[in-house]
């Protein structure tokens, strides 16, 4: 029996639903609509982006659910690229993520840590207190995945259901009957509707409410890890449609509570939503909800990560160690303690990091619209016919199509935005592409 097929099947339809909403659901919801507020210039391009964005995101849910059970793989993120197009292309694309992911989650648990500063001391703390609840929180949830798929998942099903509650929280302050001013502003561009510019904006705002509705592609990394039967198809379609119906209201609760052109380029909005119910206590409740949503993170990318290097290792584009699991929990033990030391090592180096981090849309772009495509080839070749009974069959391709030239077009708004962020991300997979042929090429 090889590794893969001894994966333990532990993952339901609740557990699979949380893994998509808490790997979209981030901390952005809480600060970024209010730039896009500022990108979009008026309240109607702003909710077009939200439903635009939001229909886009369910066809390439629908898309990667088909992908998913054609390949029922562990890694199948990775496996998807290697098995579609070439191993050279899977790595690259991979290995960028998982040090980008690694950068990513260092930021965020060092934000978190100043959420946490500010409950406990009503203000910003020194880079130990910090660096040390970093550490802290990642090697916390080091310890829950170490013991293996079946308590990490329930530990994440309870992390997105709190989640899930503190967002209807704030929605709900639609029924306090007020209207809470921002405090302070972000420096950030401020966009006019001019009469003319409508579909610029609307691209303009598009770049980040992609990235916001991103990141349940990662959840094919679990395929051989679900129960048998249409777990996937529904999971996927019941997360994105729980994250729409949240990002909508709560979108519609920004403007109403703080107003459209008040929450322009404001700053902390949750926390103005959190103050119409709480007063000035609502800053501290604020800060529960962010730290909660900070551990949410770090939980999920210590489970999704292991899981494409442990792919990669069994490809043989990355060292063998990280194909090994533990007999028991069947945790991925090498992989999870060097994405981990990573993470660590990065929240020493400091937030400095996310200045660089730029090209990410960019390149989240490039790997949806190159992934989601594989669906053309796995059906020309049959891959999995028999495995796929969705009644949305039929419907795939066409909505796949949409979802590639959506995000098409998306990579195309970030070159003309920031050609920079394009230029440093194509230089990025040209190295690593560079680092695949090197080291793992002349090998075979």
């Amino acid at each position: 029996m090889s590794k893969e097929s001894a994966a333990p099947h532990t993952l339901g339809l609740f557990s699979v639903t949380m893994i998509v909403i808490s790997l979209v659901m981030g901390m952005g919801i809480f600060k970024i609509p209010a730039l896009i507020a500022a990108t979009s210039g008026t309240e109607a391009i702003f909710f077009g982006a939200w439903i635009v964005g939001g229909i886009v995101a369910l066809f390439g849910a629908l898309t990667y659910a088909e992908i998913g059970t054609r390949m029922p793989v562990m890694g199948g993120y990775y496996k998807v690229f290697a098995h579609c197009y070439h191993p050279a292309v899977g790595f690259t694309i991979n290995a960028l993520i998982l040090v980008c992911n690694a950068a990513s989650l260092a930021i965020v648990v060092l934000v978190g840590a100043d959420f946490a500063s500010d409950l406990l001391f009503g203000k910003p703390a020194g880079p130990v207190f910090n660096t040390t609840v970093g550490i802290v929180g990642v090697a916390l949830f080091y310890g829950v995945n170490i013991l293996g798929l079946r308590t990490s998942s329930r530990t994440q099903n309870f992390l997105t259901v709190l989640k899930i509650g503190l967002v209807v929280l704030l929605v709900s302050s639609l029924f306090a009957g007020v209207q809470v001013a921002p405090h302070g502003y972000e420096e950030s561009p401020l966009y006019t509707y001019n009469g003319h510019n409508g579909l610029f904006l609307l691209m303009a705002s598009l770049i980040t409410v992609s990235f916001i509705y991103g990141g349940y592609q990662h959840t094919i990394n679990f395929g051989s890890e679900m129960q048998s039967g249409p777990v996937l198809q529904k999971g996927v379609t019941l997360g994105l449609g729980v994250i729409l119906v949240a990002y909508l209201s709560l979108n519609y609760a920004y403007t109403r509570v703080i107003g459209f052109e008040e929450m322009k380029n404001a700053s902390a909005i949750g926390a103005l939503l959190c103050e119409a119910w709480f007063g000035p206590a609502g800053a501290k409740v604020f800060d529960v909800m962010m730290f909660l949503s900070v551990l949410s993170y770090v939980n999920i990318l210590l489970m999704t990560n292991p899981r494409m290097m442990f792919a990669m290792s069994e490809d043989g584009v990355f060292p063998k160690v990280f194909s090994w699991r533990h007999p028991r929990t069947g945790a991925m033990i090498p992989g999870l303690t060097t994405f981990a030391l990573a993470t660590i090592l990065v929240v020493f180096i400091g937030r400095g990091i996310d200045k660089i981090l730029g090209f990410t849309m960019f390149l989240d772009s490039i790997g949806m619209c190159t992934s989601a495509a594989t669906i053309f080839i796995l059906r020309k070749r049959g891959e999995g016919n028999a495995a796929v009974t969705s009644k949305w069959k039929r419907f795939t391709p066409v909505l796949a199509a949409v979802f590639v030239a959506g995000y098409g077009a998306v990579a195309v708004a970030v070159v003309v935005k920031s050609p920079l962020s394009a230029a440093l991300g194509t230089a990025l997979l040209l190295f690593f592409l560079g680092v695949y042929f090197f080291f793992y090429h002349k090998k075979k």
